[in-house]
């Protein structure tokens, strides 16, 4: 699993935490933040309060906070991401209680894989929450199942300007995972980590998220692949259903 730096600042893990959450989903409150980062509302006001400063954020006439200038200069499907979020939590849960191994749902921003959401499993050696955390989107389980979701003019147009990740070996690994309907990140990403992932597509050809299931590769044999897909596959039919009936959400 990534470990953290060897001298850690809580407190600036905190607001980079708290920061990536206003980038992502747009309006949050004190509470909401507290809720989410274990805090006291007090100390999460204070956090809200220097990101106003430095500009990281804003507050509105109702108390919420959103995403400062220094923020919004990134394309992040604020709303989007909230109701996503919103809606996947229960299967996911169902997800994590099925198979008992941490899920973890993604959405692409530009050529990289956002974490938005993570449930994690009650196992002692797991995988744990990487919410905020972007990885590159071909290197993820859940990012290679969204490009292979994808129109193929639109993955060209993502490594436009770096023709030496969309290459001959990148098309043949995405057509693979068109054919297995999953894709597998095997510690290519983290060490010790592998993860399988499939998209979630509410429009054929623009996939909404990916949705993964990540373990320890001490944990992960070929012979579980089988249980596993089955039950990412509906928990991801069950998130697509929600969004199709939601009417906030783009489809």
């Amino acid at each position: 699993m990534e470990n953290p730096p060897p001298y850690p600042l809580k407190s600036v893990d905190n607001a980079l935490h708290a920061a990536a959450l206003l980038q992502q989903e747009g309006a949050l409150r004190v509470t909401d933040i507290a809720e989410r980062l274990t805090l006291s509302p007090s100390t999460a006001h204070r956090l809200l309060s220097m990101l106003v400063y430095r500009e990281f954020a804003t507050q509105d006439a109702d108390r919420r906070y959103h995403p400062g200038p220094l923020l919004r200069q990134v394309d992040t499907m604020e709303s989007s991401v909230a109701v996503l979020r919103r809606i996947a939590g229960e299967p996911m849960a169902r997800l994590v209680g099925q198979v008992n191994e941490t899920a973890q749902l993604m959405v692409a921003v530009g050529g990289e894989a956002r974490f938005v959401r993570t449930v994690e499993c009650d196992q002692v050696l797991r995988v744990t929450d990487r919410a905020g955390r972007a990885k590159p989107l071909h290197l993820t389980s859940a990012g290679k199942a969204m490009l292979a979701a994808m129109e193929p003019e639109r993955v060209t147009e993502l490594y436009r300007t770096d023709r030496s990740i969309e290459t001959a070996a990148l098309r043949h690994e995405l057509n693979a995972v068109r054919e297995n309907g999953f894709a597998l990140n095997h510690q290519r990403t983290e060490t010790g980590l592998t993860a399988i992932g499939v998209a979630i597509t509410v429009r054929p050809g623009t996939p909404c998220a990916g949705l993964a299931l990540a373990m320890p590769t001490a944990r992960f044999h070929t012979g579980l692949v089988p249980e596993l897909v089955t039950a990412l596959r509906a928990a991801s039919s069950r998130i697509e259903a929600a969004l199709r009936e939601t009417p906030d959400f783009p489809v």
